[in-house]
């Protein structure tokens, strides 16, 4: 028999972002969004910056993550990221300033590594700023 519940955990170096029993699980992986219903096969995987989805009855709700892995069990998803807001955690200027700080830095073709690393700040800044948006 197949559980109809999972217990989905998000947790940082520093902190638990999340414990939550759902109902589903969309991940931003390293080659693309993946879901995740109780019962699925258990796998690991490495994780991208993106938006978390996970889904609680009719309602969905919302995790900017960067970089980090996932241990998916049977009735377990566990998330261990770098960095992990919830999206009404998140200062929304903040983001806004971090994306303009980053557009600013890709659109002077400054060295590769720091237009690499602007990039990434682009993408995180982006990120948060969409998970913030669907509250």
């Amino acid at each position: 028999m197949l559980p109809d519940k999972m217990t989905f955990e998000v947790v940082m170096p520093e902190r638990r972002v999340l414990s939550a029993t759902v109902d589903e699980v969309v991940l931003p992986g390293k080659m693309g969004y993946f879901g995740v219903l109780p019962g699925h096969a258990p796998f690991l995987t490495s994780l991208s910056i993106g938006l978390i989805t996970y889904r609680i009855g009719e309602r969905s709700h919302y995790i900017a993550v960067s970089w980090g892995f996932c241990e998916v069990l049977y009735d377990k998803v566990i998330v261990l990221a770098e960095t992990a807001e919830k999206a009404e955690e998140i200062d929304l200027q903040r983001a806004l300033d971090k994306k303009q700080q980053a557009e600013e830095i890709l659109r002077l073709k400054k060295g590769d590594l720091e237009f690499k690393t602007a990039e990434i700040r682009l993408r995180k800044a982006l990120a948060r700023i969409e998970a913030h948006g669907k509250l």
